[in-house]
């Protein structure tokens, strides 16, 4: 397909115009051709079959039916108005209604057609009828072609402007006859001829309007192939590239730092998992590349040390460090970490949040630029303007799915050499979305939990278990513990029936009364000052209850709190649950995590409470989370713009995506520019790609 027919805008298709195009560019993101030609069915029904009515039954999807139409009439006022009309085919009939289109309808049918429709069957009243079915004019068609008919998404806005499924799909049989001959193969031959996949041009003619079952899964395979081995070719040529350019400082040595460090202040012995990750690390420093590395372990497991000893053998190359966290809370608690670990080795260490006083930011500033100031922690206060590094060997990102491309881009920009970049997440990710979302960046993983540290144990409790919960929480404060209550809302709602925070905490107070208990309030609408003083009173076991929004979902880490209780767990994500649990278990006691529910749970609700209760093991979780929910709404992915899949499906699909991997390595390794002729169709693909998508992951 020529460049110019791709990128025709969507309104010069014929059906289209100004005013549709506008409304497929706002509901769908169709903006030229090559978008709408992309724009897959997402079901498809055999029309081959014709159904008696007779055959029918309320519990059957859609079905086709043919026989004549009779009797049609208004029926019910206002918002019950409705036309209807009955099918009849000499065995049974059935009513055909439409709430919307009745004054089109009303005069269409004529009494001595046979009619084909199609719909979904149910039943009012005891009777069958169809909302809204398709109707068209019964003609015996010889040698029909396609028997499946695709069906397209489509909104209230672009039915009310006419474009429905079936429009859609007119549109789509217009385009394809326009664009017929000009489709380019975007695959080599190597690769057809292996896989034994369809030409481009076969794929999409057959994605759309398949003339039988076989060809549709051979389309399918087709372009599924295509979008996950273009995605990792994209990636893995930009890591090439990246490594092949972008020079790293080299840390030669470990030195005094780390050595006394390692000797002196580590109290406890490495997991044989942080060891691991470590060596990856060191190997990493002094290759003479840029690390860009992400480090995943499950909460507990032990990164934050991982990271402190990454930055000493910056300090022992005499480089400067930073350590950026998503939040004052999470950074305030770094800088606590990251002190006391420190202690006795002479590094000068700093602060900077949104709320370093003017005067302490300008000494800071000096101290930086002069190199006095060895390590820097802070918030989103680090990338800006005003901080500049004497000499920045390595970047250390806490949380990095909270921060968006362009902000960890402008630390990597801090030295005229690029520092050494290690995100971390505790937010574990299914291998395929790791793959795909970081599939650029060298991956190290902590597996395993420092020694003696024990699962916390996780309860479903309902509604009607309130008064138990109660006195297990004053057995846990009598043993010294402190518990967290977290609820989902900070007000109460008219959609949803939530207990909200407010409520919560009056309820709290009054089956915990002073003097006997203290109880702390923090949510996301207080003052920064106050949130820190209600933190810092439960940092300090002046109160043994925190009632709270999840603005303690990460980070908060309080050796003494054993127990978290969550409100309306059923309207949180597993990801969300996971984190939320992983704020207790931090000290050597036993600890518990409570979720609280309502007994109306949807089957996916109850499919995630279940999971809490069953396992403890972030990366199944993840599995779970990936299963139930899809990629785009897992955390971080809707940022990243990689995960707009048109038809391949991570969960169902990672074969196809690790073979697609496992291929584009292959080629790589042989032809890293693609400057062999039969790899021309690839590289154009790639270069068309790159004009449409953003870099997806220069430090992702």
């Amino acid at each position: 397909m020529s460049v110019n027919t791709l990128d025709t805008p969507i309104e010069y298709l014929k059906g289209v115009g100004p005013k549709r195009a506008a409304l497929l560019r706002s509901e769908l993101g169709v903006d030229c051709f090559n978008d709408l030609i992309q724009y897959y069915p997402f079901r498809y029904i055999d029309k081959s079959k014709i159904f008696r009515i007779s055959e029918i039954s309320g519990d059957m999807a859609y079905v086709q039916l043919k026989g004549t139409i009779s009797n049609v009439r208004e029926m019910g006022q206002k918002r019950g108005r409705r036309l209807v009309a009955t099918l009849s085919d000499g065995s049974g009939s059935v009513d055909l209604v439409w709430f919307k289109g009745i004054r089109w309808y009303i005069d269409k049918f004529q009494a001595d057609v046979e009619y084909l429709v199609f719909g979904k069957p149910s039943i009012f009243n005891k009777r069958f009828n169809m909302p809204h079915p398709e109707v068209e004019p019964f003609v015996l068609k010889e040698n029909a072609g396609a028997t499946l008919q695709g069906f397209y998404s489509s909104t209230d806005k672009l039915k009310n402007r006419g474009l429905n499924s079936r429009q859609i799909s007119k549109l789509m049989h217009t385009l394809l006859q326009r664009i017929q001959g000009e489709i380019k193969e975007t695959l080599s031959k190597d690769i057809l001829d292996s896989l034994s996949l369809i030409s481009k041009e076969d794929a999409l003619l057959n994605i759309h309007f398949p003339k039988d079952q076989n060809i549709l899964q051979r389309a399918q395979a087709r372009l599924k192939f295509e979008e996950l081995f273009f995605i990792q070719l994209k990636l893995l040529k930009y890591k090439i590239s990246r490594m092949e350019t972008v020079q790293g400082h080299v840390f030669q040595k470990v030195g005094t730092y780390l050595n006394t460090f390692y000797r002196q202040n580590l109290k406890f012995e490495l997991t044989n998992a942080q060891k691991k990750v470590i060596k990856e690390i060191r190997a990493d420093l002094g290759a003479g590349k840029q690390m860009n590395r992400l480090l995943q372990g499950d909460v507990g497991s032990g990164k934050t040390l991982v990271a402190v000893m990454a930055i000493l053998i910056a300090l022992d190359n005499v480089y400067q460090a930073c350590f950026m966290a998503p939040t004052e809370i999470l950074a305030n608690q770094h800088f606590t970490t990251v002190t006391r670990l420190f202690e006795g080795l002479g590094i000068k260490l700093e602060l900077l949040t949104g709320s370093t006083k003017a005067a302490a930011r300008k000494k800071l500033h000096a101290e930086l630029l002069s190199g006095e100031l060895q390590v820097l922690v802070g918030t989103h206060a680090l990338i800006e303007e005003t901080v500049k590094f004497k000499n920045l060997g390595l970047v250390v990102i806490d949380e990095q799915h909270r921060f968006g491309v362009a902000q960890r881009a402008k630390l990597w920009k801090k030295n005229i050499v690029p520092p050494h970049v290690l995100v971390m997440t505790a937010t574990p990710i299914p291998r395929t979305l790791a793959m795909t979302l970081y599939g650029d960046l060298d991956l190290s993983v902590i597996d395993e939990m420092p020694p003696g540290r024990k699962p916390v144990k996780t309860y479903h409790f309902y509604d009607t278990k309130r008064l138990k919960l109660f006195g297990f929480i004053k057995e846990q404060i009598q043993k010294g513990q402190q518990v967290f209550l977290v609820y989902p809302l900070i007000q109460e709602s008219e959609k949803l029936d939530l207990k909200d925070l407010m409520d919560g905490y009056e309820s709290i107070q009054r089956a915990f009364p002073l003097p006997d208990y203290a109880i702390s309030i923090v949510h996301g609408k207080m003052k920064p000052a106050d949130k820190d003083y209600e933190m810092q009173r439960f940092v300090k076991g002046e109160t043994q209850i925190m009632v709270s929004t999840t603005v303690i979902e990460v980070g908060v880490d309080i050796p003494r709190a054993s127990v978290m209780v969550i409100e309306n767990a059923e309207r949180f994500g597993l990801s969300q649950l996971h984190q939320l649990r992983g704020r207790v278990g931090r000290g050597a006691d036993q600890s518990f995590c409570v979720l609280m529910s309502d007994y109306k749970l949807t089957a996916e609700a109850r499919k995630r409470l279940d999971t809490m209760v069953q396992t403890t093991d972030g990366f199944e979780i993840a599995e779970v989370d990936l299963r139930l929910r899809g990629p785009g709404d897992l955390q971080g992915t809707q940022q990243s713009g990689i995960l707009d899949l048109k038809i391949a499906n991570l969960v169902k699909d990672e074969k196809v995506l690790k073979y697609a991997r496992t291929l584009a390595i292959e080629i790589l390794e042989k032809d890293p520019d693609l400057h062999n002729p039969e790899h021309a169709p690839l590289k154009n693909h790639l270069f068309e790609l790159g004009k449409n998508q953003a870099n997806w992951a220069s430090i992702s």
